[in-house]
């Protein structure tokens, strides 16, 4: 019997992860058609709900190669305000449709103090359009303001935790995990009018006060493609 799932207003299907290692169905509340040889069915499923934030957790150093033909060290992106590391990739829908907003709250950030960078872990082998080549290309094309390193061996990305793309992690000026939400409400489709910049609003008030926000929603993306073996 052959079975193919979708996910309701998800495209690519059940290959979503939330930010805390679940995989997310639905925003609040999602509809799973599921089609076999026989006929179709509709399944109800509630999202997971996110644990509590690891307050604190130290920022991990790293040394990367960036598609600017520089290679970056944690010295070289924080920022005295705070630090921003996202794990994103090319080809993931959900990245493709927030980028440029991450661009534009980038360069607010970036204009207060606070260090930004993008990270790409994704297997190039089995996902050729998240290449180092097709890194170079989708920085240009999208003019991004931050350095965007590739992370081939993956290390880096297990080392910090992400699990999906973007995954967002906000640290204060002391390089302590105090934010680990979302951009926005938006996913694959703009977030509403008067939308809260939800990544904006949070560093903003670490760098002021150091204090973590709370009522933090974890981010929505593609799960990062791990190498076999990996």
């Amino acid at each position: 019997m052959s079975a193919e799932v979708g996910f309701e207003g998800i495209p690519g299907g059940g290959d979503q992860n939330m930010a805390d290692g679940r995989v997310w169905i639905g925003v609040k509340r999602g509809r799973m058609r599921v089609t076999t040889n026989t006929e179709p069915k509709e399944v109800t499923i509630m999202a997971a709900t996110p644990p509590p934030l690891a307050q604190d957790t130290p920022a991990i150093n790293f040394r990367l190669p960036g598609t600017d033909g520089r290679t970056y060290a944690l010295d070289d992106i924080a920022g005295k305000n705070g630090t921003v590391i996202v794990f994103i990739c090319n080809h993931c829908p959900y990245v493709k449709a927030v980028i440029d907003r991450v661009v534009a709250d980038a360069r607010t950030l970036m204009a207060e103090g606070v260090g930004f960078a993008a990270i790409c872990s994704n297997d190039a082998d089995a996902y050729p359009e998240d290449s180092f080549e097709a890194m170079r290309r989708f920085a240009q094309a999208h003019a991004l303001p931050f350095p965007y390193l590739h992370d081939d061996d993956q290390s880096v990305a297990r080392a910090y935790g992400a699990v999906c793309t973007p995954d967002f992690f906000g640290y204060d000026a002391n390089r302590r995990l105090k934010y680990r939400g979302r951009l926005d409400e938006g996913r694959t489709a703009p977030p509403p009018p008067g939308a809260r910049r939800e990544l904006v609003e949070a560093m903003q008030a670490i760098a002021a006060t150091g204090i973590a926000p709370g009522g933090q929603i974890p981010s929505i993306g593609c799960s990062i493609k791990w190498k076999r073996g990996g």
